[in-house]
């Protein structure tokens, strides 16, 4: 392994705190970790994606999108369906090896496991991961009839330490070995990647940094000075130049961009289908500019030459049902069609807020929402950062927000969907919910997550009990069996060590409460004895119920019988 992506690997290490893994274990986590980066906007846990660890196929790592979303479960594949109504489907495998050599065994051996990994009658032993995943493609080709546009696009990235040479022998078995994917007639299309040291590193580079993208903005009047905006802009752009504000490198949308929305895409209801038929209406479409509202798009960087934006770190925080009408008709958008676009550029987060809160004013949401994406998001942020080094924790309130920070181990960033959940698990008491996609917990935000009248101790204390379990999981401090009812556990912690009486969120005596189980929680032998008590309950749950899986972790009877355990 050469000298650079040795340092980098070691970074890698240190931020996620793999420092007890070998350098070839760490390099299968980085391959996933980088690759994943580049075709997700998200931060994500590397056992997300991990598959790893004997009977794996000879995958090192799968990562299954749906609508931009990266699903682990059958579960999250069946609430996103209920939301979105369809699907665009990406499947990305990975095989990392930390030596410099491109195997054409090695390499077929990868495609022969992916082509098992799609098999309806796989006969090899495959471990918990790889079952998952694939029940996870099974419900998504079950559902076959609900994809938006085409069939799954499958991605194949096979990373060395090497350099990639594409010879003709190897390039030659590549196509072979595509085209036995391709005559499963499960895809719309199916592309190989090798990636060597150069590409590898360039990735991990990528994933320090926040998405960046350049496009032509001609149309345009700079706006008068405005306080507290170093510029702002109006204007039209071709809708064609608009899509690569929006659209990944994997032909996805860029989910993450629509974040500080209240509503995510409400699919085609009648506002909805007004705009499609504008686009696709060729005697009118070019009215498109006058008929629609536009799009906001908020920058914390920008660099302007000429008709030329840079733009980074920005979020489209008004216009969320435009862009991903636009997106679905990509195919039949011409020059002809203009996108009325406003461009602020600021880095004051008080300004930041007063947009966010004035767009969404626009459609029917409430205050308690608003809030919930502004004061609430932001003192929570500054409360995690007060702490000293090993008790502080970074709340993302913007994508990649801490990407290329130095200094901050990954694990210690709390996004907000991790936020709710632990909140949900361990003071709301619905692990099983927890346990599936979260779309049934967003919908408490402004209520009785994320309330104007919450005090901030309990989303902290809940986030670091959330790291912590995971960093014991990660060492082996705790058995890896009990992940599964990784929430059952942050819901019995808070039991064994503050009891059941606990105080209204609103209340002064809540942080009293929560002080309790931080105490335990920063103490090393405390949090494992309590754990301990906690596992308790989970096998006494388990003796009654069954089996402890997946699936028993998502059911309300499994929770009461671990509150009964306590």
């Amino acid at each position: 392994m050469d000298r650079v992506t040795k340092s980098y690997l070691d970074e890698f290490k240190q931020d996620q705190t793999l420092n007890g893994l070998s350098d070839s274990d760490a390099f299968e986590h980085f391959a996933n970790y980088c690759v994943t980066s580049d075709i997700h906007d998200d931060e994500f846990l590397l056992d997300d994606v991990n598959m790893g660890g004997g009977n794996d196929l000879g995958l090192d790592g799968i990562a299954i999108l749906l609508n931009g979303t990266l699903v682990t479960s059958v579960d999250e594949v069946k609430d996103l369906l209920a939301v979105n109504g369809t699907m665009d489907v990406t499947f990305s495998f990975i095989q990392a090896k930390s030596g410099g050599n491109f195997s054409t065994e090695q390499i077929g051996s990868f495609f022969e496991g992916v082509q098992d990994f799609f098999s309806e009658d796989l006969s090899t032993p495959i471990n918990d991961r790889i079952v998952n995943a694939r029940d996870t493609m099974q419900e998504i080709y079950r559902n076959s009839t609900k994809f938006r546009r085409n069939k799954p696009t499958c991605l194949l990235y096979f990373v060395t330490t090497g350099e990639w040479k594409n010879e003709a022998h190897v390039a030659s078995r590549v196509k072979k070995w595509e085209a036995g994917l391709r005559s499963l007639s499960l895809f719309s299309s199916i592309s190989f990647t090798a990636m060597g040291a150069d590409e590898i590193q360039n990735s991990y580079q990528r994933s320090k940094n926040s998405v960046t993208t350049e496009f032509i903005f001609a149309n345009k009047v700079l706006l008068p000075e405005i306080s507290g905006v170093k510029a702002a802009y109006l204007g039209t752009v071709p809708a064609t130049e608009f899509l690569r504000l929006i659209v990944d490198p994997t032909d996805n949308i860029r989910k993450p961009l629509f974040t500080e929305n209240i509503r995510d895409f409400l699919e085609y209801n009648s506002v909805n289908t007004e705009i499609q038929e504008t686009l696709r209406d060729s005697a009118t479409h070019d009215r498109f500019a006058v008929l629609n509202n536009g799009i906001t798009v908020v920058t914390r960087d920008l660099q302007v030459t000429a008709n030329k934006f840079e733009i980074s770190d920005y979020q489209i925080v008004n216009g969320c049902q435009t862009s991903h009408v636009l997106f679905d008709e990509r195919g039949v958008l011409s020059d002809r069609i203009h996108v009325p676009l406003k461009v602020i550029f600021t880095q004051d987060d008080e300004v930041i807020s007063s947009v966010i809160t004035a767009t969404n004013r626009q459609t029917a949401v409430t205050s308690e929402d608003l809030y919930a994406l502004s004061s609430f998001q932001k003192k929570l942020e500054a409360l995690m950062g007060s702490y000293p080094s090993k008790k502080k924790l970074y709340y993302e309130r913007r994508s990649r927000q801490y990407s290329s920070a130095n200094g901050v181990e990954k694990v210690r960033i709390v996004t907000k969907q991790q936020q709710i959940k632990a909140f949900a698990a361990m003071f709301l008491d619905e692990p099983h919910k927890a346990s599936r996609y979260y779309a049934d917990l967003r919908a408490m935000v402004g209520k009785r997550i994320f309330h104007e009248t919450h005090k901030l101790d309990p989303y902290y204390t809940a986030a670091y009990a959330n790291y912590k379990l995971e960093y014991l999981f990660r060492n082996n401090a705790l058995p890896v069996r009990y992940k599964p009812a990784r929430f059952q556990l942050l819901m019995a912690f808070r039991y064994v060590v503050a009891g059941s009486n606990m105080p209204a969120f609103h209340a002064n005596k809540i942080q009293s409460y929560c002080t309790v189980i931080c105490d335990s929680l920063w103490d090393e032998k405390a949090v494992l004895d309590a754990f301990a008590k906690a596992i308790e309950a989970v096998d006494s749950a388990e003796q009654d119920l069954g089996t402890l899986d997946r699936e028993i972790v998502k059911t309300q009877s499994f929770t009461d019988a671990v509150k009964q355990a306590l």
